[in-house]
């Protein structure tokens, strides 16, 4: 028995890809028709427009990154090492293995496109919004010094972002390449002896 195509996730996955290396304005429908196999009048039986299609692309993005089993399970922890840990894998597992969705995801923040505030904000937001909330809980039970939480934790969630780049889309335009566990091993000691209550 033949198994039934997921056409519509056909569609956006391919478009994502070409989305993602050529940028929404230089993709066509025919690109992506061709690509997927079918003709454009198919394509149109699913998706409205070319627009429809990078919405979908975005949508998809959020709906990917999986991060709510990870923060039920921190959110309770005192171990700040754990949790820094824990938030870079996964930040960096996630890209590493989705990098055509970084490519969209910046593509359509360089753009300026509609939907790039929304998924920003769910993508990289969710992150900061629940570190700065543990950098909080952990401040008031006295594990760690006061600061400017939400800037601390921008700053530390930035700077997996930007090292989950260098170990994918700038790869190949460093001097030198360093592995996620490297740079863990690197960064984090500094955010916490910078945090840590001195005994």
């Amino acid at each position: 028995m033949r198994r039934k195509i997921d056409r519509k996730k056909q569609i956006r996955e391919v478009a994502t890809k070409l989305f993602s290396k050529c940028g929404y304005d230089k993709v066509t429908i025919k690109e992506i028709s061709t690509e997927v196999g079918i003709t454009e009048p198919a394509l149109y039986r699913h998706f409205k427009s070319k627009a429809s299609i990078y919405e979908a692309a975005l949508v998809s993005i959020e709906s990917q990154v999986d991060f709510e089993d990870l923060f039920e399970e921190l959110q309770n922890s005192e171990d700040l090492q754990y949790i820094l840990t824990s938030l870079a894998e996964h930040i960096i597992k996630f890209f590493n293995a989705n990098e055509d969705l970084y490519r969209l995801l910046l593509y359509s923040t360089l753009k300026g496109h509609s939907r790039a505030n929304e998924v920003y904000k769910i993508v990289r937001g969710s992150y900061i919004e629940f570190l700065a909330k543990q950098f909080d809980r952990l401040f008031a039970i006295g594990k760690i010094i006061e600061k400017k939480n939400d800037i601390i934790a921008r700053c530390f969630i930035g700077m997996v972002f930007d090292c989950s780049l260098g170990t994918t889309l700038w790869k190949n335009f460093q001097i030198k390449n360093y592995t996620p566990e490297e740079i863990i091993a690197n960064n984090i000691p500094i955010y916490i002896r910078g945090l840590s209550v001195n005994e």
